[in-house]
């Protein structure tokens, strides 16, 4: 996932959003050590210390885990990957269906379209 960022929230939140989605879908396996925080600044074009915000969130939720001397690394736990995943398509489902009720789609319309575009792959 791209650091596409924008000006109406803060940017460390979108920062850890990417770097959830990140480790959610295993671009960052478990266990792996995650680029250094100059590295991920540097690569999203933002101040090290707005990545250093958005790793500490990751370390209070238990994603990510500082080792002295030697970086961050993922949470080895599969089981907090796996809900965090989970959480994560939980959100991009609700905001979808909200969307397509604003369209004027019913429960019926929604889950025809969806199994016609599963058909179709």
């Amino acid at each position: 996932m791209p650091w596409k960022l924008q000006s109406d929230r803060p940017i460390w939140v979108q920062l850890a959003e990417v770097l959830t989605q990140r480790i959610a879908s295993g671009q960052y396996p478990a266990g792996i050590r995650i680029p250094s925080v100059r590295d991920l600044a540097a690569d999203a074009g933002v101040n090290p210390n707005t990545m250093q915000r958005a790793l500490t969130a990751l370390e209070e939720r238990g994603l990510v885990s500082a080792q002295r001397n030697t970086g961050r690394f993922v949470t080895e736990d599969e089981v907090l990957i796996a809900e965090t995943r989970k959480t994560l398509a939980q959100e991009e489902l609700s905001a979808f269906c909200e969307k397509m009720r604003q369209l004027g789609f019913d429960a019926n319309e929604l889950a025809q379209l969806l199994q016609t575009k599963g058909e179709s792959k």
